[in-house]
């Protein structure tokens, strides 16, 4: 890292002396009670709100910058009132905000036009949709052509700033994007900045950086035929443009801070079966090594060529305790993509959303996190509703069956109807949407939502408890197990040892219990098979769990396994927090056994290495090694965490001494001391486990 970058570092991410320039907080109702009186359509207020908030933002540089851009306004304002909210809620399922997100789209639309010729052809589109008589399609192009001016005006007044500045650099660069295509690699990661900062100002939040280096190594390459660039000194550049994700991070919403969606993809197949991964790949695996920031986060697409080496080189980032690269394995991604519908071409150009979830870049308006299903929850509602009747447990485990297939029709029915804000700057990315004269918030060419599953491990060890100690040793019956459960265990701690510790627990590579998981995803993958949503999209089961791996566990009764009640589950596709694994082989090897391909809406395997394991080089290869081996063995995506109980036990007590502390939390990385207690005592909780390896 270069002494520019450095200071740039402890500016943006130490210091975060930008904060100095936010402007005050406004009231957020100050539109939508104008637009509310005015009766003005959702989509026109959307365009409005973007562009109310471009020309009050207030051009901003600090010193040795290359790429300007960062936010000034504090507040995003609400398009309704909170009077028409509750009317839209009656007849309509809102998706978190409302907002579109958590999508990827195709940012060579702009990229590689630049926003005059784009305003040309949008010119163009609005003239045939107004001679046909589809005024409506034509005022929508209005739309979105307006917002370009809008952006083209801040530029402006950004490049007059770096004039009278003297940063001839971004003065330069600002004459020519984003009117214009870009011409170099800082040319386009400037446009890039400012492509990705309106995404933000319209509240398009949780945007994904999608396939980086497919699309902008063409820009890095003719730099370095050129001789413009050495290697070194495009190095210095992307950790510059890696900076600008950290600049405005504070003000993006999320379940927690960090949580923002700023997800980054390197590498993978190309339909020919060569491997993408390229330079630029791996300088963006060597910017975030040298950075150790949570912005943004990488994402590495694996195969089964992937060379030991790009492992290796990922294992040096989770060495540092960021949390990333996640892994996803091209082999098992792409064709349960394809086994869902999608198109080969578009499988193969995959990403993933804010945390996890598979999505298509430009072509997808999938809702990828729209609700979960609790396997836990079937499982117990199962227990103690039917246990006792049920003569065998072949008898029981169809009631589980019978539970999953009903939350899954619950689910289904409380999704429908869905509304999303239109998102006019996005559409101008997605396929079609300008040709057609429609937001994407109406729908694209995939349409698909996509459920996760929650405490998958504590259902499958639940069940595994109930055969064996109900049916199988017999040493407890129904009526003795439920009434113990419903009381928590209370005065039976005899029986809440045994289930926690004694029954067979998913990651110890034991089929007793892995094969009952096996089952439970099939019934998940089953139950959603040939069901439709309201866009006529289909529905995609996973292995996630996001937030739910707590708020699924808040409130449920004491489990078979031996969990009380409101004990959290493991996060994501993982083990129990309670589970005594032999090591991080034999959780692969268990979490390896079910069909993935069959819930690929996706869902990591969650591992807790102690960061001693990473001390030698040796031990690094070897987990590197034990990455290679979850995918070789058909395992569908990974995430590491390297952390220290004490070291986070004493950041509890001394935030001040630990603001770099970095974590995986679900599905991205954050800083420990900004996150709620009760997600730092799950991670705690979480390490554990793996406190021997």
């Amino acid at each position: 890292m270069t002494e520019n970058i450095e200071k740039m570092r402890q500016f943006f991410v130490v210091d975060k002396g930008q904060k100095a320039m936010w402007q005050e907080p406004e009231d957020p109702y100050i539109l939508a009670e104008q637009f509310a009186a005015e009766q003005i359509p959702d989509v026109n207020r959307a365009a409005r709100r973007l562009i109310y908030v471009l020309d009050k933002e207030e051009p901003v540089l600090f010193e040795g910058e290359r790429i300007a851009f960062t936010r000034t306004v504090t507040t995003i304002p609400e398009i309704f009132t909170e009077e028409e909210m509750r009317d839209l809620k009656k007849t309509h399922w809102i998706h978190e905000k409302g907002d579109v997100c958590n999508i990827s789209v195709d940012y060579t639309k702009l990229l590689n036009q630049g926003f005059y010729a784009k305003k040309t052809e949008l010119e163009a589109l609005r003239e045939e949709f107004f001679q046909r008589g589809e005024r409506e399609k034509a005022h929508y192009l209005q739309l979105q052509i307006d917002i370009l001016d809008h952006v083209l005006s801040l530029a402006s007044r950004y490049q007059k700033l770096a004039e009278q500045r003297g940063n001839e650099v971004v003065a330069k660069t600002l004459l020519s994007v984003p009117a214009h295509a870009p011409q170099s690699f800082l040319e386009a990661l400037s446009m890039f900045r400012i492509i990705h900062f309106t995404m933000w100002c319209g509240r398009n939040y949780h945007n994904t950086v999608g396939r980086f280096d497919q699309y902008i190594y063409p820009y890095l390459k003719a730099d370095l035929d050129k001789g413009i660039h050495t290697k070194e000194s495009a190095l210095e550049l992307l950790e510059e443009f890696f900076l600008t994700f950290n600049r405005d991070s504070d003000l993006y919403p999320g379940m927690q801070q960090g949580d923002n969606g700023q997800s980054l993809v390197l590498g993978g197949l190309n339909e020919d079966g060569t491997d993408s991964y390229n330079l630029l790949s791996e300088l963006c695996l060597k910017a975030s090594l040298e950075l150790k920031v949570i912005d943004p986060k990488i994402n590495l697409r694996v195969h089964e060529k992937t060379p030991l080496d790009t492992y290796i080189l990922g294992t040096q980032l989770t060495k540092q305790g960021l949390g990333f690269p996640q892994y996803s394995n091209d082999d098992v991604v792409i064709p349960g993509l394809m086994e869902l519908g999608y198109e080969k071409k578009d499988a193969y150009r995959y990403v993933v959303a804010a945390c996890w979830e598979f999505i298509i870049p430009g072509t997808a308006m999938d809702i990828p996190n729209i609700e979960a299903l609790s396997f836990t929850k079937a499982v117990s509602d199962a227990v103690m509703e039917k246990l006792e009747q049920c003569r065998s447990y072949e008898e029981f485990e169809e009631a589980v069956r019978n539970k999953i297939n009903s939350q899954v029709e619950a689910l289904c029915k409380q999704v429908n109807g869905v509304y999303l804000y239109p998102a006019p700057f996005l559409s101008l990315m997605m396929e079609g949407c300008c040709e057609k004269g429609i937001d994407v918030s109406l729908g694209c060419k995939y349409n698909n939502y996509g459920f996760h599953g929650t405490g998958i491990a504590t259902a499958a060890d639940s069940m595994a408890a109930v055969k064996k100690f109900v049916y199988e040793e017999k040493s407890t019956d129904a009526l003795s197990l439920v009434k113990a459960l419903k009381n928590d265990f209370e005065s039976d701690e005899l029986l809440c040892n045994r289930l926690r510790y004694e029954s067979p627990k998913m990651g110890n590579d034991n089929d007793y219990v892995d094969g009952i998981a096996v089952r439970l995803l099939n019934i998940f993958a089953d139950s959603l098979k040939g069901r439709s949503n309201d866009r006529g999209g289909i529905y995609r089961a996973g292995t996630g769990s996001a937030m739910y791996y707590i708020r699924h566990a808040e409130n449920l009764p004491a489990t078979p396994d031996g969990r009380r009640k409101g004990e959290g589950f493991g996060a994501n596709y993982s083990p129990s927090l309670f589970s005594r694994c032999r090591g991080p082989v034999s959780i692969i090897q268990s979490f390896t056994k079910p069909d993935l391909k069959r819930v690929i809406n996706g869902g990591p395997l969650t591992l807790e290495l102690h960061d001693t394991v990473f001390r030698t080089e040796e031990s690094c290869a070897k987990v590197a090694v034990l990455v290679k081996s979850f995918m070789d063995l058909g395992g569908h995506q990974l995430q590491l965490n390297s952390v220290n109980r004490d070291t986070m036990l004493e950041a509890q007590k001394h935030p001040e001494n630990y603001k770099n502390l970095i974590v995986r939390v679900w599905g991205w990385s954050g800083y420990f001391v900004e996150l709620d207690k009760e997600y730092q005592d799950h991670i705690i909780q979480r390490m554990e486990l793996m406190l021997a390896v």
